[in-house]
């Protein structure tokens, strides 16, 4: 059996390095389109730079200093396609990281990356719709995602409602992309748990009231909601649920873990809400990420899409490496396969990990990578499985309700389509 390698094997390594390794005349570009301009936007984009730091640490990739440029996409599609329009046409960039909703990722991958030829790897787009798109062969391969799809989060809502003994629920998602697909994913799971929905009512963004659409959920007078929101909305949504006296018993969709949202509504409205969430599993290289995550920022990682954002652009810039110097889009999204290979050298998440994928990949071997959220495995439609969380509110953040393996996820998927 392989051995990890980790920091012994980068100071074995380091006396065969050339000076050059380390002090690159030469820099290349990547794109990142994150929502850097909400609360839970800013770490997503952080924690990506941090990856990017580590690998210019380990002398770069394809022998160049990595730049990461970064644009807002304020959470809207048509400034999320102006930015990466921005970033491939004038920036020059092969390497698109984001976006982060699907709403903003979908039209970015049709209109952008696919036609432009420009690998795009999104750390927390969900929506069962990409993997259609995939199976239509309309993503040229160009496709990836760190984060489980919607199937998974609509399953475990299904789970919460079941397990709380709710008979009836309402939905409240939001009207693009991600909300419709995880609307009618959770209204099918519901239904084969056996709970009725009494109503699913669309959110659009930007609205002065929801009081309407608020009032055609409460119609149906259910045990529960379920809300497939984002913290802006989801504010104004809930606030007028609970106004018109609607039940606390709330299923929250991981979009909607935001400490923003907490303060927004109140922690004393929210404890009888329970989310739902991808996981990372319980492996040293999760593990690990925390740890460094915690001696970089200073506290624990909090919020959605944390050790996504992470596993996406450390993967991404692992593909650049093993495919060299001038690489197209198309060359480095036929890497990813070279640095997640089941049977390759394990390697680290971290500069030791970047520098011993360097020697063997160099070498003509491939790598295994070990990151923030275990050992990623793409299928053929650049989708990955997790495994599951269940949390709650609390003071400082949230906490952990149940956690549920990857095993455990399959076999309740499974029971739900008996």
């Amino acid at each position: 059996m392989k051995k990890l390698l980790t920091l012994a094997a980068f100071a074995a390594g380091m006396s065969g390095l050339s000076v050059s390794a380390h002090a690159q005349d030469c820099t290349t570009k990547v794109g990142a389109v994150l929502p850097t301009s909400v609360d839970w936007g800013r770490p997503i984009a952080e924690v990506a730079q941090f990856a990017v730091d580590q690998v210019n640490e380990a002398g770069g990739a394809a022998g160049c200093k990595i730049e990461m440029v970064l644009r807002d996409t304020q959470v809207d599609p048509k400034v999320g396609v102006d930015a990466a329009k921005a970033l491939v046409d004038l920036e020059g960039v092969n390497v698109l990281l984001g976006a982060v909703s699907s709403g903003v990722s979908m039209p970015i991958l049709t209109s952008v990356t696919a036609p432009g030829g420009v690998m795009q790897m999104s750390c927390c787009s969900s929506s069962t719709a990409f993997t259609k798109l995939s199976e239509e062969g309309k993503t040229n391969g160009l496709w990836f995602r760190t984060f489980a799809t919607t199937a998974v989060q609509s399953a475990m809502g299904a789970k919460v409602a079941s397990d709380k003994g709710y008979k009836s629920v309402a939905i409240l998602y939001k009207n693009d992309d991600w909300g419709q697909d995880m609307a009618r994913l959770i209204a099918a799971d519901f239904a084969a748990a056996g709970i009725e929905v009494t109503g699913s009512v669309a959110i659009n963004d930007a609205q002065p009231s929801y009081r309407a659409e608020v009032t055609e959920a409460l119609g149906g007078t259910p045990d529960a909601i379920y809300l497939a929101l984002y913290p802006n909305e989801g504010t104004s949504a809930v606030r007028e649920w609970i106004s018109l006296g609607g039940t606390q018993n709330m299923v929250l969709a991981n979009s909607l873990k935001s400490d923003e949202f907490r303060d927004n509504v109140g922690l004393q409205y929210l404890e009888n809400a329970l989310g739902t969430d991808t996981a990372s599993p319980r492996v040293a290289s999760a593990d690990a990420f925390k740890a460094a995550y915690v001696e970089k920022f200073g506290s624990e990682p909090n919020g959605p899409g944390l050790a996504n954002s992470f596993d996406a652009a450390m993967i991404a810039l692992l593909a650049m490496e093993a495919a060299g110097a001038n690489a197209s889009g198309a060359d480095i999204a036929a890497a990813v396969a070279k640095v997640t290979d089941p049977d390759g050298a394990p390697i680290t998440a971290d500069v030791a990990g970047f520098t011993a994928a360097k020697e063997t990949l160099a070498g003509g071997g491939t790598v295994k990578y070990q990151g923030a959220t275990g050992d990623v495995r793409f299928d053929a439609n650049g989708d990955v499985s997790a495994p599951a969380v269940i949390w709650k509110f609390t003071d400082s953040g949230t906490d952990e309700v149940e956690y549920l393996s990857l095993g455990e996820v399959d076999s309740f998927i499974a029971s739900l389509k008996k």
